[in-house]
């Protein structure tokens, strides 16, 4: 068994230089080629799956059937849940980060105040990144917006 305390700091620590490279060095090189790469996010998932894996017992499987808040609530009391909690939200908030710094860089989209909020509160940088490209293709673009330009969507 690893120590919790241990990962939790290092999972934390280890998304700041994805956050870093987007937000302070976001027309360099080599935070592209990073940023390009799904590679990134296989060691947080590796860890999700390691928390998910032990934290699983007959009791939590059956929340996770049928949730209700009140269990929900006294499943995330366990430390390892709201860890694997955390590193959920540690994963997805860097994976929409890196959604809005690609689609930022594709549609000349100024992003950092989007990456900002993004890294602390995940769903108001896109909500902000959403209403940036609205805003720019409203009153700074000469042409009409491509099809899913108006909200940043790559296409993959």
């Amino acid at each position: 068994m690893f120590n919790l305390s241990s990962l939790f700091n290092i999972a934390n620590f280890y998304v700041l230089p994805f956050w870093g490279l987007m937000i302070f060095l976001p027309r360099w090189g080599i935070t592209k080629k990073v940023m390009e790469s799904f590679l990134l996010f296989l060691p947080l998932i590796g860890l999700y799956i390691y928390l998910f894996v032990t934290s699983l017992d007959p009791q939590s499987a059956e929340i996770w059937s049928n949730p209700d808040l009140t269990a929900l609530t006294s499943l995330f009391s366990q430390e390892t849940v709201i860890f694997a909690g955390w590193v959920h939200f540690l994963l997805l908030d860097l994976f929409v980060g890196r959604y809005i710094y690609l689609a930022g860089d594709q549609n000349k989209v100024w992003t950092t105040h989007s990456l900002i909020l993004c890294l602390f509160a995940g769903p108001l940088g896109l909500l902000s990144h959403i209403l940036t490209c609205a805003l720019k293709n409203q009153f700074f673009s000469s042409t009409p917006p491509i099809s899913g330009e108006a909200t940043g969507v790559l296409k993959l």
